[in-house]
């Protein structure tokens, strides 16, 4: 067969797993296998189409290829995976896809991927990391998640990793969505500690499970999670404020600076300004950095639109705008100034309320 993989022309941060596995699956059967971003023109006719969602707010341009194949072969099938199929199947079907995919392909789940597709790709060309998942699921059930509702409780968790790393890369990315719950943790990162390469937990870890031994282990690593942060946890709720800041504390101590703590620290969910203030505050007086997570609802078919009943319109851009204003990589990082001006202000709309430009200053002047 001749397989053709549509990534649709959203933004990214990663490679199209689920269609780089597809491809060495297809590949190992004999079949021929191209890769396309968005609508292009195809200089043959598919026998099968597979096309990939991401977010449920990115549904547009999935539609748009669906339906842009459909017309140049209406005759092959176009088959719809992914996190929005998974999570709205009902109206990811209406995109006319012949089929939709839920969950995750058990057949592909052990295979590397097929990164020699990224090397002829135009958008994704220089990509130098290694995607893996060494277990699916989570235990927790928090329900502003999506992944128990798609993957279910933790499992198929794997004793070694190695052969899912592909030589060429310097770095290796963990899309786990709760890698200390595996129960081969400890064996991965012995593995992880004699393969040398850089290794991003890009889901984050869970403070709750962060020890001293898993912090010690941790820092014997060569962690790199972009813009100089090494580790990423989650501060979703008050409740886990204990579970927070013993985990940095251990991870400090085992030799990983404060400031290369990332800690997502979740609003406009359950939370109300006051208490998203004194979450963001607790990160900064612990050394860490505090990246505010905007909370999206899991059908929302469009982005930055959700207003909680505990905010306001104008609150929720008071966060966004301090992001971009007094933050670095929408990010706060635990600075002198920002300490300063989040520890003596009185309530949220203080800390968060920006002065005005001084005159003669441009914006973006210091």
């Amino acid at each position: 067969m001749h397989v053709l993989l549509v990534e649709p022309d959203y933004y990214a941060r990663l490679p199209p797993l689920g269609l780089l596995k597809l491809s060495t699956y297809h590949r190992s059967r004999g079949d021929t296998v191209s890769l396309v971003r968005g609508c292009e023109l195809i200089p043959f006719r598919p026998d099968l189409i597979y096309v990939t969602s991401l977010f449920t707010w990115a549904w547009r341009p999935v539609w748009r290829a669906v339906r842009y194949y459909k017309r140049l072969f209406p005759n092959v099938k176009v088959l719809l995976g992914g996190l929005y199929a998974s999570l709205m199947p009902e109206h990811a079907s209406l995109s006319g896809a012949d089929g939709v995919f839920r969950g995750v392909v058990e057949e592909v789940e052990d295979l590397i991927p097929d990164y020699s597709l990224l090397e002829s790709s135009r958008h994704w060309r220089g990509w130098d990391g290694s995607i893996i998942f060494s277990s699916r699921g989570c235990n927790r059930r928090c329900p502003f998640c999506a992944v128990w509702r798609v993957e279910g409780s933790i499992n198929s968790e794997k004793r070694s990793i190695k052969h899912l790393i592909y030589q060429k890369h310097t770095k290796i990315i963990f899309l786990d969505n709760n890698f200390l719950q595996s129960k081969y943790w400890r064996g991965i990162c012995d593995e992880l500690e004699s393969i040398g390469k850089w290794v991003d937990f890009n889901q984050g870890l869970d403070a709750r499970l962060i020890t001293d031994e898993v912090a010690e282990r941790l820092s014997r690593l060569k962690l790199s999670s972009g813009r100089g942060v090494k580790v990423r946890l989650g501060y979703d709720s008050t409740s886990m404020k204990p579970y927070v800041g013993k985990a940095i504390e251990r991870l400090k101590a085992a030799g990983i600076k404060g400031r290369k703590i990332m800690v997502y620290v979740l609003f406009n969910y359950s939370d109300d300004p006051e208490d998203f203030f004194s979450r963001v505050r607790d990160v900064l007086n612990w050394g860490a950095t505090a990246y505010p997570m905007r909370y999206e609802p899991l059908d929302a078919l469009e982005k930055n639109v959700y207003i909680s009943p505990k905010w306001t319109p104008e609150e929720v851009d008071m966060v966004q705008r301090a992001r971009r204003v007094i933050g670095y990589g929408g990010a706060f990082p635990p600075h002198g100034g920002l300490l300063w001006k989040f520890n003596n202000a009185r309530d949220f709309h203080e800390a968060f309320k920006l002065r005005p430009p001084r005159k003669g200053v441009k914006s973006g002047d210091s």
